[in-house]
């Protein structure tokens, strides 16, 4: 064969171009078209973080101290008021051992608190929510912490999409417990059906419910102790109907990622107990492979089954093709965990991540939906209704292994789903939503995949999922607006609006 670089070379690649140029190329396949959906949203990103209760993050909004050297905040005219500690009555007047005090962002990295199943039971005492530095405070840090506050001062990128979209204060963790039953809920609604196990697993079940961090079951960077559950999850029914989709986790692709935060630790970026799809035969990876190539991110069918790291969703939307349902899960050292993040770290990743997905030509049919996996152990004041008793050796709501004593309320039979549990931070950020609103309806955790499966028509879960009682988040948006909200780019250091906004 002549080398390619001498003259009977060239001409050799010359003619097999001007061949190929003869040959009629096969057509593109076509893909088939997006499932129709009910409302203008043609793709749903879930930013899901870790750990912050509705008080710790709103309890004075939108009155913001202001002091000098911190990021201001200043409320527009006719902002509604929350139901936080303020406007309750609370600051001062506290049921707890200690008044809540503010934290300003010099105070941005505090202890991570117990946010066990039973020990958040405890703190509620029967509705009295008095209980919190007694049952869930770090016992090596001031107690009193646990019921302490930010403002808008803090967490200044929250606060400026509250002003400009939509903002729930009555929305809660499905049942009590940590991260993992707080993620399977977000996808399922169901933490029964424990199928399988590796290891001690005994902390971490309860006849059949998974109430702990026990990691997936089908993951290769889990621990010694995993589970798998069995049932359906939101994903198993989007590939049913063909709607691409998608959960996207920083460090996925290499689990031995690390990041050194500012609370002066080195963090793996992935953790395997909060990648629920991972729990579940038929949604999990449990190799990490990655997607085949950009075009086929949230398809069916390519071996990374849905399954992917943060920069696999960029690729994606860099090629056009966002997926209908994106899961967002931010490295470790910026989801906000108290045990290894703050809320500085926490606004960096969202105000960045929102302020790129403003820019994409999909941002007119897009909806960001901001949710947290559970309160962390940190106060709220508002006791939640409980759609779902048990009664089972680790449940003390109202007594020693009791959540309610009535055998009937126990959803679906299953127990050591006591719930709803503790109040957590919502918002929506989208052209459509509302603007400076404040939604009142309660709704939980499964609201999002409730909006979901109304969206693009898949039907419920089943098997007693809490989706089938969760409220509509429907009143966040505004689908009849003919103006649509324009973008909001926010500093992600500061979260106070950037350039023209």
């Amino acid at each position: 064969m002549p080398d390619q670089h001498s003259p009977a070379g060239f001409a050799t690649r010359f003619l097999a171009l001007a061949l190929s140029c003869l040959i009629p190329a096969a057509p593109l396949a076509a893909a088939p078209p997006a499932p129709a959906t009910t409302t203008p949203i043609k793709h749903i990103v879930v930013i899901f973080q870790e750990n912050r209760s509705f008080d710790q993050y709103f309890a004075t909004y939108p009155v913001a101290a202001n002091l000098p050297g911190e990021p201001a905040f200043h409320a527009r005219l006719n902002t509604p008021v929350v139901n936080g500690l303020l406007t309750a009555g609370l600051l001062t007047n506290n049921p707890n051992s200690a008044n809540p005090q503010r934290l300003g962002p010099e105070n941005a990295i505090v202890c991570s608190d117990s946010h066990d199943y039973t020990d958040e039971q405890n703190a509620f005492d029967h509705g009295l929510m008095d209980l919190f530095p007694e049952h869930t405070a770090d016992s090596s840090c001031p107690l009193s912490q646990v019921v302490d506050y930010f403002d808008g001062n803090t967490v200044t990128a929250l606060w400026n999409y509250a002003q400009h979209f939509a903002l729930s204060d009555n929305s809660f963790n499905t049942t009590f417990g940590p991260s993992t039953p707080g993620a399977v809920n977000l996808i399922s609604g169901q933490t029964h059906g424990v199928l399988a196990s590796l290891g001690d697993i005994s902390g971490d079940v309860v006849q059949g419910t998974l109430i702990g961090d026990a990691d997936p079951l089908y993951d290769d960077c889990g621990s010694p102790d995993q589970v798998g559950l069995s049932g359906k999850n939101i994903g198993d029914l989007l590939n049913e109907k063909g709607v691409t989709w998608g959960w996207f986790e920083g460090g996925f692709s290499d689990c031995s990622q690390t990041h050194t935060t500012t609370n002066g630790g080195v963090r793996k970026d992935y953790i395997p107990h909060h990648q629920p799809f991972m729990y579940y035969a038929s949604t999990a990876n449990p190799h990490h492979l990655p997607p085949t190539s950009a075009a086929l991110i949230g398809h069916q069918g390519d071996q990374a089954n849905h399954q992917y790291d943060i920069t696999d969703f960029w690729q994606a939307a860099n090629a056009h093709n966002l997926p209908a349902v994106s899961f967002i899960k931010a490295p470790a050292y910026q989801d906000g965990n108290a045990g290894y993040s703050n809320p500085l770290l926490e606004q960096q990743f969202v105000a960045d991540f929102v302020n790129r997905l403003e820019a994409l030509p999909e941002w007119s049919s897009t909806a960001v939906i901001l949710a947290w996996d559970d309160s962390g152990g940190w106060y709220d004041h508002v006791m939640p209704p409980i759609v779902s008793q048990s009664q089972t050796s680790r449940d003390a709501l109202t007594g020693p292994g009791l959540c309610g004593s009535n055998a009937v309320k126990v959803l679906g039979g299953y127990q050591a789903r006591c719930g709803y549990g503790t109040r957590l931070p919502m918002l929506v950020v989208s052209p459509w939503a509302k603007q400076n609103f404040v939604a009142h309806n309660v709704t939980d955790q499964t609201s999002i995949i409730r909006f979901i499966e109304d969206n693009w028509k898949t039907g419920r879960i089943g098997d007693s999922s809490f989706d089938a009682l969760a409220g509509d988040i429907t009143p966040m948006f505004d689908f009849g607006k003919h103006d649509l909200n324009p973008p909001l780019f926010l500093n992600p250091t500061t979260g106070e609006p950037a350039g023209d906004n």
